[in-house]
C-alpha cells in the first residue's frame, strides 16, 4: 500500500496482532512498582493485575510528539504516507501529541501526508475500530477515503463496561469516595461507557457481578446495528471466566459468530483495576 496505518498500544492487542494486521504502533508507558514498562506480554499483564490486587501502584504516561515522530518518520522515509489512529483525546493527550508530530513531520517531508484520526476510543474499542480500518485498507480504500471512513464510523463504535472494584474509579476521580465506599459495601456494580466525546461516563448501576455482566449484553441488544456484528471484541482485567460468560451471552442472543477476547491493557487497566470487563461492537450510536 502507498500508506501505513499507525496506532498506539492503547488498542490493547496482543503483540503478534499488530504484525498480523500489518500495523506500525507506538507504546504508552506504565510505571509499575517503581519500574517503567512499555511492553505488555500476557504474563506481564497477569503479574500486573496480581500486583494491583495486593496493593501495588501504577502510573501511566501518554505518548509525546517525539515518541510519535520516532515511529511515523521511518514510514515517510520509506516513501509511504501515514494514517494515525490515536487513543481518545477525552482520556489522554496522546492524540494531541500525534497531531503536533504530524504537522512537524509534514514540514520536513512536504511530499508526504500524515492524516490523524482521534478515534475517541479506548482499549479493544480502539482495537476494533483499527481492526475494521485494516479490513477497509485491504479492500483498497485510499488514505483519504480511509480517514473519512474512520471519522464517519467512530461514533458507532460502542464501549460498554463494568468494574469489580469502585475504588480504582475513585482514585481516578470517576466516582466520589462516598459512592465508592457505599457501592463496595452493597456490592453495587457500575455500568459505564465511552461517550461521543471519548470520555468515560457512568450511566447506570446494578447489584452483583453476574447482573453487571448481563447488563453489558443487554446494552448490545438495545443498540447494535443489525447484521454488522459478526465479530465483537471483549477485554477483561484478569477475569477470563466472566469474559467467556459474556461471549456466550452475545453469541446465543445476537448471532455473533466470532468473539475476540484479550486483556484490558496496562494503561486502561491501571485506572479501572482487576475485574474490569468490557464489550465492544458496532451500534446505532454510542
Amino acid at each position: 500500500m502507498s500508506y501505513r496505518i499507525v496506532t498506539d498500544s492503547c488498542c490493547d492487542f496482543p503483540e503478534k496482532m499488530y504484525e498480523q494486521l500489518d500495523l506500525t504502533y507506538v507504546r504508552l508507558t506504565v510505571n509499575f512498582n517503581g519500574k517503567a514498562y512499555n511492553s505488555y506480554k500476557e504474563k506481564w499483564l497477569q503479574d500486573m493485575y496480581a500486583g494491583l490486587r495486593k496493593g501495588a501502584t501504577t502510573q501511566t504516561s501518554a505518548v509525546n510528539p517525539e515518541g510519535w515522530k520516532a515511529v511515523i518518520e521511518p514510514v515517510l522515509q520509506n516513501g509511504q504516507d501515514a494514517l494515525v489512529m490515536a487513543f481518545s483525546s477525552g482520556l489522554s493527550t496522546t492524540y494531541q501529541s500525534a497531531h503536533i508530530a504530524a504537522q512537524e513531520l509534514m514540514e520536513v517531508y512536504p511530499d508526504r501526508k500524515v492524516l490523524v484520526a482521534d478515534t475517541l476510543c479506548a482499549s479493544l474499542g480502539q482495537g476494533l475500530l483499527v481492526y475494521y480500518a485494516c479490513k477497509q485498507r485491504d479492500a483498497g480504500l485510499s488514505l483519504e477515503e480511509l480517514h473519512k471512513w474512520c471519522e464517519e464510523t467512530k461514533q458507532n463504535l460502542c464501549h460498554w463496561f463494568t468494574v469489580d472494584d469502585l475504588m480504582y474509579l475513585k482514585r481516578g476521580g470517576r466516582v466520589s469516595a462516598a459512592t465508592a465506599l457505599v457501592g463496595t459495601m452493597l456490592q453495587i456494580k457500575p455500568v459505564l461507557h465511552v461517550d461521543s466525546e471519548g470520555r468515560l461516563i457512568n450511566v447506570g448501576k446494578v447489584r452483583g457481578r453476574k447482573a453487571s455482566v448481563e447488563a453489558l449484553a443487554k446494552k448490545m441488544g438495545e443498540t447494535a446495528l443489525p447484521g454488522k456484528n459478526d465479530t465483537v471484541f471483549i477485554c477483561h482485567g484478569d477475569c477470563i471466566e466472566d469474559a467467556e460468560y459474556l461471549a456466550k451471552l452475545v453469541k446465543e442472543s445476537y448471532g455473533v459468530k466470532e468473539v475476540f477476547i484479550y486483556y484490558t491493557g496496562a494503561v486502561i487497566g491501571s485506572h479501572s483495576g482487576p475485574g474490569t470487563l468490557a464489550l465492544f461492537y458496532l451500534g446505532e450510536h454510542r
